[in-house]
C-alpha cells in the first residue's frame, strides 16, 4: 500500500513537471505580439461595422493557438538540429533542459494542431455562417498555409527559417494577414489603406525576430542562415531602424487619412518606447539585448490598442 501511494505521487509529480514544462515551451511572453495585429484589424473593423462576441473570441483564440503551434514547432525544430545549444543568449527551454522528450512536444504539437483547426473552423462559421461559400473557404485555405507555416519555420525537411526566409514569412503572417485578415473576417471586406498599419505591425514583426537573431547570431552561425548573418551586425542595426521608421511612417500616414480628430493619434503616445527601443538597439548586445525583445512586442501591442481604440472612439 505505501509503495503504491509512493508510485501515484511521483507519478503525479511527474505529469505536473510535463504541464510546467509545456506551458514554458508555449513562451507566453510572446503572445501579445501576435494579438497585436489581430487586434488592431478587429478594431478597425469595428469602427466601420458591429462585431459579434463569439467571432471576436474565436478569432483570438485561432490567433493564440497559432503562436502557440509556432513556439512549439520552433522549440522543436531548434533542438533537432542543435540551435539551442549551450552558446544560446536566449532563454532556455524544455527540450533544452531535458523537461520534455521529443515525443512529449510530438504530442503537443499536434494537439495544437487540432486546436487551430477548430478553432479556425468555428471563427469561419462566426463570421459567414457557413464553411463552404467562396469567401469561407479562401479563409480556411489561409489557415491552413499559416499553419503550415508555423509548424516548417524551423521544422520539416526544409524550414524557411533557417534558410534566411523568417522574416518575409513574419511580415506577410503577423503584418498583412494578422491585421488585414481580421478586417476581413469582421467587415467582409478589406479597403487598401488598412494595409498601411498592417505592413507596419509586419514591420515591427520583422523587428522583433531580427533583435532575437542579432542576440543569437554566435550560436545561429553554424546551424542557420539568419539577416544578420548575411549582412553583418552593424547592417542588421541599421535593418532595424529602418524598420521602425518605416513603421512610424505608414502609422503617421494611415492615420492622416482619418478623420483628424485628436484622439486618432493616440497611438503617438508609445513613440517615446519605441526611441528607447533603438536606443537598446545600437548600444546593447549579446544576451543583452534580450530586454529589447519584450519592450518592442508590448510597445507594438499598446500600440495597437491605443489606434484600434483611437478610431472606434
Amino acid at each position: 500500500m505505501c509503495k503504491f501511494v509512493s508510485s501515484s505521487k511521483t507519478s503525479e509529480y511527474t505529469i505536473m513537471k510535463k504541464c510546467a514544462a509545456i506551458l514554458r515551451s508555449m513562451r507566453f511572453r510572446t503572445l501579445p505580439l501576435s494579438l497585436a495585429g489581430v487586434v488592431l484589424g478587429l478594431l478597425l473593423a469595428a469602427s466601420q461595422c458591429e462585431v459579434s462576441w463569439s467571432l471576436a473570441v474565436t478569432l483570438l483564440l485561432t490567433t493564440v493557438g497559432l503562436q502557440i503551434l509556432s513556439n512549439l514547432s520552433n522549440e522543436l525544430g531548434d533542438y533537432l538540429r542543435g540551435t539551442d545549444s549551450g552558446d544560446r543568449q536566449g532563454p532556455a527551454y524544455s527540450l533544452q533542459e531535458g523537461a520534455l522528450s521529443e515525443k512529449d512536444m510530438r504530442w503537443t504539437i499536434g494537439v495544437m494542431v487540432v486546436f487551430c483547426c477548430l478553432m479556425g473552423c468555428a471563427m469561419t462559421w462566426c463570421s459567414f455562417g457557413t464553411l463552404f461559400s467562396l469567401p469561407a473557404l479562401l479563409l480556411l485555405l489561409l489557415g491552413a498555409c499559416a499553419i503550415w507555416a508555423a509548424v516548417n519555420y524551423t521544422l520539416g525537411k526544409h524550414p524557411y527559417g533557417y534558410r534566411g526566409l523568417g522574416d518575409i514569412f513574419v511580415f506577410i503572417f503577423f503584418g498583412l494577414v494578422s491585421v488585414g485578415g481580421a478586417y476581413f473576417v469582421v467587415a467582409h471586406q478589406l479597403p487598401w489603406k488598412v494595409l498601411l498599419p498592417a505592413a507596419a505591425i509586419g514591420c515591427f514583426s520583422v523587428g522583433v525576430l531580427n533583435v532575437n537573431n542579432i542576440r543569437d547570431m554566435k550560436s545561429d552561425a553554424g546551424t542557420r542562415v539568419t539577416v544578420p548573418l548575411k549582412i553583418g551586425e552593424h547592417n542588421a542595426r541599421i535593418y532595424q531602424t529602418c524598420l521602425i521608421v518605416v513603421g512610424w511612417l505608414l502609422l503617421i500616414g494611415f492615420a492622416a487619412m482619418g478623420s483628424h480628430v485628436w484622439y486618432n493619434w493616440l497611438f503617438m503616445l508609445t513613440l517615446p518606447l519605441y526611441i528607447v527601443h533603438l536606443r537598446g538597439v545600437w548600444r546593447l548586445s549579446g544576451k543583452l539585448l534580450d530586454a529589447m525583445l519584450p519592450l518592442l512586442v508590448m510597445s507594438t501591442f499598446v500600440l495597437s490598442l491605443l489606434m484600434g481604440i483611437g478610431f472606434v472612439m
